[in-house]
């Protein structure tokens, strides 16, 4: 076989097959370039659109932040307003407290210059107004926030300084006025001990008797005795009652063991209920003619009215103390140590004087001479006085008294407590205790007094009862 020569191949056909070749090679490798183009396009334009999404994040980003600074910014600022709005108003008050405060009394400096701060500050809040409405902010709202909040705190101490002021005031005023009551107090009390003593002095009821007769005898007389031995109870009662609170004594225990379960409707209705005890004690054995004394001589019942008449005419014209002191064996003197060792409980007594120093002396026959005891004296005094005009009566005066829970009774009975009958609407209130005895003379009766209440248990019926 004849062998090709090199030479024998031809330029043309070399450059055939060198571009055989190259599309042969673009053949193989043509999808892989596509495909990595595609991917380094795709690449590319990922990268682009990441970095998009990044700028946009970021601008999205400056844009809250921005809005989240104004809106901070507003905040503060409207705060900043608001506290200056109150701290105004802080101003606007203490200005008025002081306007009001300056008025009484008349101010006219303090006056003028609450008012021109009350006008000061009446601008500055206009002023507010205007500047909410133009939005026309504080440049450092923070600092503004401080000063107001500082104004308000002025305007608030000045306020309760004003009040303060205003209160200091208002008890310096009550001050006068109570010292001004206590004096009246002191003009009252002299008044009534110079009235008590006239009425106390024997010369008082002598003279209301004087030139009396037993023939004359009505019981008017009986009445005007009476009074005058009620009031001078009312006095020794007054005085027990200053002697226990000055001791420290529980008043309240001491009228619930006198009268039990009573409810009294003033709480100064209590002393009735030791006026009560003052009167049993006095007033115990007044229907005996020798009043319990042991060894006491009486006259024939027919010399009787005469013989007592003149024990009353003896004893009316004398002050207890002295009499006591000219005859202290007499009767009247045997009633007094009596009634005073029953009345005064030797307790009751040390509590008061810090000893029984009195009890020692009337055990002992003597009289003490002690305004206590004076007062005592004077107040038996004017019961032994009535039970000598009783048994001078023709016939003899007698006495009686009502129990608890009897139903009240205008003509037996007096009350010392007639605000009962306004709360009694639904019923009629009743006895809770009798104060001070009653009398009958003849066909006079002289009605006991007593206190009502509506808290009874039990109602009874009324009878009049002799004290035995």
């Amino acid at each position: 076989m004849e062998s090709v020569k090199p030479s024998a191949v031809t330029p043309r056909k070399k450059l055939a097959r060198s571009f055989a070749k190259v599309l042969h090679v673009k053949a193989l490798i043509g999808i892989a370039s596509v495909d990595g183009l595609k991917n380094v396009v795709i690449s590319d334009a990922n990268l682009k659109d990441e970095g998009g999404m990044v700028n946009n994040k970021t601008a999205l980003n400056n844009n809250w932040s921005r809005d989240e600074d104004e809106e901070l910014q507003e905040r503060v600022a409207n705060e900043a307003l608001l506290a200056k709005l109150f701290a105004s108003i802080s101003s606007v008050k203490a200005a008025y407290a002081q306007l009001q405060f300056s008025q009484s009394p008349f101010d006219p400096d303090g006056i003028e210059a609450a008012d021109q701060l009350l006008v000061s500050e009446l601008k500055n809040l206009s002023e507010l107004k205007q500047c909410y409405l133009k939005k026309q902010f504080d440049s450092s709202p923070e600092t503004e926030i401080l000063a107001a909040e500082s104004k308000e705190l002025q305007g608030v101490i000045k306020t309760y300084e004003i009040m303060g002021k205003k209160l200091e005031s208002q008890v310096r005023l009550k001050d006068s006025e109570i010292i001004f009551l206590r004096e009246k107090l002191e003009e009252a009390n002299k008044q009534n001990k110079a009235i008590e003593k006239r009425l106390n002095q024997s010369g008082q009821l002598s003279s209301v008797l004087d030139n009396l007769h037993i023939s004359g005898l009505n019981p008017s007389h009986f009445v005007t005795v009476l009074r005058h031995a009620v009031r001078s109870i009312r006095n020794f009662v007054r005085l027990i009652v200053d002697e226990m609170r000055s001791s420290g004594w529980d008043v309240d225990a001491a009228v619930d063991a006198i009268e039990q379960n009573v409810a009294y409707l003033v709480e100064d209705h209590k002393c009735f209920a030791i006026e009560a005890f003052v009167c049993r004690e006095m007033f115990d054995a007044f229907h005996f003619p020798n009043f319990s004394l042991a060894n006491e001589s009486l006259p024939d019942r027919s010399r009787m009215p005469q013989w007592f008449f003149g024990k009353f005419n003896e004893v009316k014209s004398m002050k207890a103390k002295d009499f006591l002191a000219e005859r202290p064996r007499s009767s009247f003197a045997k009633f007094c140590r009596v009634k005073y060792l029953r009345l005064v409980h030797p307790k009751m007594e040390s509590s008061f004087f810090g000893n029984m120093s009195h009890r020692n002396i009337v055990n002992a026959g003597g009289f003490p001479d002690t305004a206590f005891f004076t007062s005592f004296a004077e107040m038996a005094k004017r019961v032994w006085l009535l039970h000598c005009l009783a048994f001078s009566f023709e016939p003899q005066v007698s006495i009686f008294q009502v129990g608890r829970g009897c139903r009240f009774s205008d003509v037996y009975m007096e009350s010392v407590n007639d605000e009962m009958f306004l709360y009694s609407v639904e019923s009629d209130p009743h006895v809770a205790f009798t104060v001070v005895p009653g009398f009958r003379i003849g066909k006079t009766v002289l009605q006991c007094q007593v206190y009502l209440s509506q808290h009874q248990s039990k109602v009874k019926k009324f009878t009049s009862t002799k004290q035995r």
